[in-house]
C-alpha cells in the first residue's frame, strides 16, 4: 500500500514471510512504545493475510503456514486489543445476539476475532465458535443460543461453497428466517454474497458492527 510507512511495510513482509522472530517484536515495540493505532496494526495483519491465503491458494504455503501465520496474528491481537478497548471504553448494554464462525474447509481466524471483539465492545452478546465448522454444528448453535444475527467468516476462495452450503442447510432446517446472515473474509463482494444467499455482507469489523446495528435496531 502506498500510504504504508517502511515500518508497516517491513512488518507485513516479515509475517507473511513467516519472519515470527523479527514481525512479533517489531509489532510489540508499534503498540507498546510507538503509541501506533492499533486497529491500524491490525489492519497491517489483515493485509499480511491476504498475501499468505494467495500464497496458500497458489500451493506455496500449506497448512502449517496458515496454522503458523494464526498463531501469530492471535499474539499480536493479544496485545493490540486492550488498547482498542481503552481507547474505546466498551459499552455495558447488550443489544443482542450474534453467532460467528469460520465455515468448514477454512481455518482463518484473525478477521473473525477482530469482528468478534469489536462487537462485544458495541454492546452485543457474541458467541464465536470457532474455525472450520461443520454446518451441523452452526445449526446445533443457532437453536440453543437464539442469535438475531449469524456471521460466517471464510479467507480462502473455497470457503464461498461452504458459506452457500451453510445457509442452505439452514433453508433445509427451517430456521432461515429466525436470523440474519453476514459473511466477511479477504475476497468476499456482492457477487460472493448473492451466490452464498447471505442477507449482507461486510468488508471489516466496522461495517459487521454497522450491519448489526441496523438489523438489531440500535442507535449509533
Amino acid at each position: 500500500m502506498s500510504d504504508w510507512t517502511e515500518e508497516e511495510r517491513q512488518l507485513v513482509e516479515w509475517l507473511a514471510d513467516m519472519n515470527e522472530d523479527d514481525a512479533l517484536p517489531l509489532a510489540r515495540r508499534m503498540l507498546l512504545e510507538d503509541g501506533a493505532d492499533p486497529m491500524r496494526v491490525l489492519d497491517l495483519c489483515r493485509a499480511a493475510m491476504d498475501i499468505v491465503g494467495k500464497r496458500f491458494e497458489e500451493g506455496e504455503y500449506f497448512l502449517p503456514e496458515l496454522v503458523l501465520a494464526g498463531e501469530m496474528l492471535d499474539t499480536i491481537g493479544a496485545v493490540a486489543k486492550p488498547l482498542i478497548k481503552q481507547q474505546g471504553g466498551g459499552a455495558a448494554a447488550t443489544h443482542g445476539k450474534v453467532l460467528i464462525g469460520t465455515v468448514h474447509g477454512d481455518l482463518h481466524d484473525i478477521g473473525k476475532n477482530i469482528v468478534t471483539f469489536m462487537l462485544d465492545i458495541n454492546g452485543f452478546e457474541v458467541k464465536d465458535i470457532g474455525v472450520d465448522v461443520p454446518v451441523a454444528k452452526f445449526i446445533d448453535e443457532i437453536k440453543s443460543f437464539q442469535p438475531d444475527v449469524v456471521g460466517l467468516s471464510g479467507f480462502l476462495t473455497l470457503a464461498f461453497d461452504s458459506m452457500k452450503e451453510t445457509i442452505t442447510a439452514f433453508e433445509q432446517a427451517g430456521i432461515r428466517d429466525g436470523f440474519k446472515v453476514m459473511i466477511g473474509g479477504g475476497q468476499i463482494d456482492e457477487t460472493v454474497r448473492g451466490y452464498t444467499g447471505a442477507d449482507a455482507f461486510g468488508v471489516n469489523a466496522v461495517e459487521a458492527v454497522s450491519l448489526c446495528r441496523e438489523w438489531i435496531g440500535v442507535a449509533a
